[in-house]
């Protein structure tokens, strides 16, 4: 099974046309993904890689029944887009956009308080690789060859770290059923805790990998969650063991700005909550198959 995305998922890329869209856009076709069109302002009307182009969302979801989107705008209009996205009914919502005012994602967090959790979009990132659930749908920029289907579900705020976990899973015959990338801003659309909790809810979904980075809570929060309400084992990883405090690293949310945001800190908390910590990043494959071998 999967979660957010499946074969069932009908996207709609946003900024379709632009250069970056139209590449990625035609990876995921090439993967299977059902692209039913696009939106590019100025553009509704017109035909581009054989999938029709409108000009908003709401014109998009009315003529193709979406339920997904992912997007490509400019970091100055990215927020508008995702907005406009929640209003139309879009379900799952990934963005890839990287340099999103962190006043801009504020907006976009107190806009999305006016729908009741049923009517609620899922966003993930900003600054995120995208999500994929192997062999059923790809929404990102990720090689999706690396991905095997399989029932480890993974959830990471760095996609690099994230491929890296699916290649060496793969190589030991382990598969992914459905890999979020929250993103690495400090401000995203969902957290580490909100996906642990659709994972525990899929049947299909044996183990978990959380893979956190330096600064925020969210991988403690995640982990204090996990031990009072998750059944299934979690696997987890921090990068950044060797930052310096007050310096961003990497992503623009990876940096210690306060007690308990460092990496060893993290560290601590997870392995109090029960959590299997991965030591370093060459074994993810080896930690996850010997978590397996355990409950199997």
């Amino acid at each position: 099974m999967a979660i957010m995305l499946d074969e069932n998922s009908k996207v709609i890329v946003q900024g379709f046309t632009g250069q970056i869209g139209t590449f990625h856009a035609t990876e995921m076709i090439e993967y299977g993904t059902n692209i039913v069109g696009g939106v590019t302002p100025g553009k509704g009307g017109t035909k581009h890689l054989d999938r029709p182009v409108f000009n908003t969302m709401k014109e998009a979801v009315a003529a193709t029944g979406a339920n997904a989107s992912i997007i490509f705008i400019p970091p100055p209009f990215a927020a508008d887009g995702i907005m406009e996205a929640a209003d139309s009914g879009i379900r799952f919502c990934v963005a890839i956009t990287d340099g999103i005012p962190a006043q801009d994602m504020i907006r976009v967090k107190r806009y999305m308080r006016r729908y009741r959790a049923s009517e609620k979009m899922v966003l993930t990132g900003p600054n995120c690789a995208g999500s994929i659930s192997p062999g059923k749908c790809m929404m990102g920029i990720m090689p999706g060859h690396i991905y095997m289907p399989g029932s480890v579900g993974v959830v990471g705020r760095s996609g690099t770290l994230g491929y890296e976990a699916a290649s060496q899973m793969k190589e030991l015959g382990i598969g992914v059923s459905s890999s979020i990338g929250i993103g690495g801003d400090p401000i995203n659309g969902s957290s580490f805790r909100d996906h642990l909790e659709y994972f525990e809810q899929d049947p299909e979904t044996k183990a978990v990998i959380m893979i956190g980075e330096i600064g925020g809570p969210q991988e403690a929060d995640a982990a204090r969650w996990a031990k009072d309400n998750m059944r299934k084992p979690l696997i987890g990883y921090v990068a950044g063991l060797t930052a310096p405090k007050g310096r961003r690293m990497g992503h623009a949310g990876a940096i210690i700005s306060a007690t308990g945001e460092s990496a060893a800190e993290k560290v601590e908390i997870l392995q109090e909550c029960g959590v299997t910590v991965v030591p370093n990043p060459s074994s993810f494959g080896e930690v996850v198959a010997k978590v397996l071998a355990k409950i199997s």
